[in-house]
């Protein structure tokens, strides 16, 4: 496989630079005229900033404000990063070696750069704390969901780990608080077809083969709630959560399932209920097994009465 060439341009704030591409049949006379079309949210203050601070380059190095268009050619470049509200909970650390890291995310913590999410992401927080710029995810968890995570120290290895969730080679449990259905025969298995359109925050179960299948049973319960073990066998978008959903159990704390509730991103109230409790799988570089588990609890049921009160708890 072709490797792409290294970026001109350092990391910044934890971060690679943007790389892009210069149309072949373009027609500006600079780049910087290019730039002020294709990034038309970047003021021309900002843009002129870009240049005199050195954030824009090619293979040359750092571009000034008059460089040339090159058709065909290629520029990488570091943009404004947005303001963002500290995500107030630590990033634990389960396992560390020379090849692979995993970490006990918390709530509310992106994985990687996306979005309004960019700085306030474990990827970038663990670059830049222990000093890792190779860093890379082999896997990802939404925002919202808390516990393990995989990353991988050099970038040479990710392709080893993540192969590893491709071919489904790794043993996922999670762990949900839930409303309890005496309607349901538990353990069971919930099979459908997922669909996540490009643009649409939420993922619609729809007609067909099904593409996501989850095993989910009663571990205890109590005042109308449930402590779930949930075995996913696959990985779509929200597959747990649009599971429990359809049974008439969503998650508590969701704001997408069943119906999508707005809260403002520095809201750090209400979390999630669910928890990626457990990874096992056969390391694929030292060969050794790991059986790595989280070490957070669902609030929900560790510290229920101060946690919310019941009738809040509930599916609106």
């Amino acid at each position: 496989m072709r490797r792409r060439t290294p970026p001109p341009l350092p990391q910044r704030f934890g971060l690679d630079p943007a790389r892009m591409r210069l149309p072949e049949d373009g027609a500006w006379a600079t780049v910087r005229a290019h730039l002020a079309d294709r990034l038309p949210l970047v003021t021309p203050a900002v843009l002129d900033a870009m240049f005199t601070e050195r954030r824009i380059a090619d293979l040359n190095g750092p571009l000034e404000l008059d460089a040339p268009y090159v058709p065909g050619g290629v520029v990488w470049f570091h943009r404004e990063l947005p303001v963002e509200a500290p995500v107030p909970y630590p990033i634990g650390i389960v396992h560390r070696d020379e090849h692979l890291l995993v970490v006990d995310k918390p709530h509310f913590l992106a994985t990687i750069p996306r979005g309004k999410h960019i700085q306030q992401t474990a990827l970038v927080k663990l670059r830049r704390e222990l000093d890792l710029p190779e860093l890379s995810a082999a896997h990802r968890l939404d925002r919202v969901t808390a516990g393990l995570v995989m990353f991988v120290i050099n970038r040479a290895d990710r392709g080893r780990y993540q192969t590893l969730f491709r071919d489904r080679l790794v043993h996922k449990e999670y762990e949900a608080v839930a409303p309890v259905n005496p309607g349901l025969v538990l353990p069971m298995t919930v099979r459908s077809r997922i669909h996540k359109e490009r643009g649409v925050i939420t993922a619609q179960e729809v007609d067909g083969p099904p593409n996501a299948v989850t095993t989910l049973e009663l571990l205890d319960q109590r005042d109308g709630l449930g402590r779930y073990r949930l075995l996913p066998l696959t990985g779509r978008t929200h597959q747990l959560r649009l599971h429990l959903s359809r049974l008439g159990i969503p998650i508590l704390g969701d704001d997408f399932y069943p119906e999508i509730t707005d809260r403002p991103l520095d809201d750090f109230t209400r979390p999630l209920q669910l928890l990626a409790k457990t990874l096992r799988f056969t390391d694929p570089i030292t060969g050794e097994e790991r059986h790595l588990t989280s070490r957070q609890s669902l609030a929900a049921w560790t510290d229920y009465p101060s946690w919310a009160s019941a009738a809040s708890l509930r599916p609106r």
